[in-house]
């Protein structure tokens, strides 16, 4: 098994990492300069020295492309084991990246985390940080994670080949990594590890408004197409309903064509569908719509009956089927583009 650590214009820490690793963990360690120039140079020869092996890109491509090169390399050589990813700013302990990789080493199925528990001085981005990206992954993928953003991560050799896969070059391949787990066939485990920061985190180049952004991008697009179907739904229903005087009429017919643009904009926009068929997602997209539209009617008839203002009932009605839209397009109508359906080698 590797230690695998993705470094950009890493400081003196990484050596310090790098020592503390030999000394503890006797595993050998594959380093990734992601393109940080001429003046980290002497930083990188000093970690080869230490018996690292350094892989080079002549430009910043983001961590997450330096992950997958690492991975690749891996391939490439015929790593058995497993790899144990880490950070290069000494957020990490020695003994909690050897507990990860004894941990790997037991689970041929499963990605192990190093939690951290954001208890104590933890600067404030990075407890908000998490604490929001945790509960927008929960939302998005079904299951909950206390450590969404950890870079502390254990992974058999059996995903190698998967995770060189995943889409994402920067801060959002990791978040990506775990929402396509599941549907993939893996599993997650998670072990507590020592919250170390160093100045406020200072080392961390994680940008808490551009880098947000894209980890959120795959749900943000989602919600983007589903208000702006909602939008004209909203609408439309208001619109007929004044016209036939019918409210099953109305949420029929203004779903009918709300759905028609809701399907286009995710094949081709959320989940990237658009090399499919609509032979293959547009049945199953069209099969899950009268049941949405049966709950659909059933709670805006129920909130109606109770005395909701039937705009405040379909707000109501809409926000609670969000959820379970996003879930059933995600691992039902577009599942092949989300996640390749992948069988471990155990």
């Amino acid at each position: 098994m590797r230690i695998l650590i993705p470094a950009y214009e890493p400081g003196g820490t990484l050596l310090d990492v790098i020592q503390a690793i030999k000394a503890n963990c006797k595993m050998e360690i594959v380093i990734v300069d992601d393109g940080s120039g001429p003046a980290f140079a002497p930083i990188f020869t000093l970690a080869e020295a230490l018996g690292c092996m350094v892989l080079n890109h002549p430009r910043n491509l983001g961590k997450g492309a330096a992950l997958k090169t690492g991975f690749r390399h891996l391939l490439a050589i015929g790593e058995k084991d497993g790899v144990v990813c880490a950070d290069c700013d000494g957020q990490h302990t020695a003994t909690d990246i050897c507990r990860v990789a004894a941990e790997t080493r037991k689970h041929f199925s499963n990605v192990v985390l190093g939690s951290r528990q954001f208890s104590g001085e933890v600067p404030f981005r990075s407890k908000f940080g998490n604490a929001v990206t945790r509960g927008v992954f929960r939302m998005s993928a079904g299951y909950r994670i206390q450590d969404t953003q950890t870079g502390l991560r254990g992974y058999p050799a059996s995903m190698l080949p998967w995770l060189c896969e995943i889409e994402g070059a920067r801060f959002e391949y990791e978040l990506n990594l775990l929402l396509a787990l599941k549907p993939a066939g893996y599993g997650v485990r998670e072990i507590v590890i020592s919250t170390i920061y160093d100045g406020g985190n200072k080392g961390s180049h994680f940008r808490p408004i551009v880098d947000s952004i894209r980890v959120y991008l795959p749900f943000l697009k989602f919600s983007a197409s589903s208000l702006m179907a909602g939008l004209i739904d909203f609408i439309l229903l208001l619109l007929f309903n004044t016209l036939f005087g019918s409210l099953l009429a109305a949420v029929i017919l203004s779903r009918a064509i709300s759905s028609i643009l809701n399907y286009s904009c995710n094949k081709h926009l959320v989940f990237k569908n658009g090399k499919q068929s609509d032979r293959q997602s547009a049945p199953r997209y069209f099969a899950l719509v009268p049941v949405i539209l049966m709950l659909n009617y059933l709670l805006l008839k129920t909130c109606v009956l109770i005395g909701l203002p039937l705009v405040i009932a379909k707000v109501l009605t809409e926000s609670a089927l969000f959820l379970l839209s996003y879930e059933a397009q995600k691992r039902i109508v577009f599942a092949e583009t989300h996640a390749k359906p992948h069988t471990p080698n155990i």
